[in-house]
């Protein structure tokens, strides 16, 4: 393994399987920084100071969430009705989450407006 403190030394031959690997398996930070036997502010240091050390993190994570996303799409689109309702939740919050907020204008009634909403969902 790697010695402490040098951040290239991950960024090379099995150390470096072993970072993209945590990276891929959803580890977070301070799971990943334990791991390689730093402390989580040093990897958030390395991550800042060396764009090599944080796009290897990044470019894995990414990779990984977008398999995600995919796989969470296909179920939607499978009739997966809970894939359904996270999706919706998620990417249409003003219309599909659980609690609403409204507001009741000073005459005492509830005024929603088909383009209010659509400013909110813009948000």
């Amino acid at each position: 393994m790697g010695r402490k403190g040098l951040y290239h030394d991950w960024l090379q031959g099995d150390n470096l399987l072993r970072l993209e690997g945590w990276a891929r398996d959803g580890l977070t930070d301070a799971q990943i920084a334990e791991n390689m036997g730093i402390n989580v502010s040093t990897l958030y240091d390395w991550k800042n100071k060396y764009t090599e050390f944080a796009d290897v993190l990044k470019r894995t994570k990414d990779v990984v969430d977008r398999e995600v996303e995919n796989a969470l799409y296909k179920a939607a689109c499978e009739g997966n009705i809970t894939a359904q309702i996270f999706w919706l939740k998620n990417r249409k919050p003003y219309f599909w989450r659980d609690k609403r907020e409204t507001e009741i204008a000073g005459n005492g009634k509830l005024e929603l407006t088909w383009e209010d909403s659509r400013k909110e969902e813009e948000k």
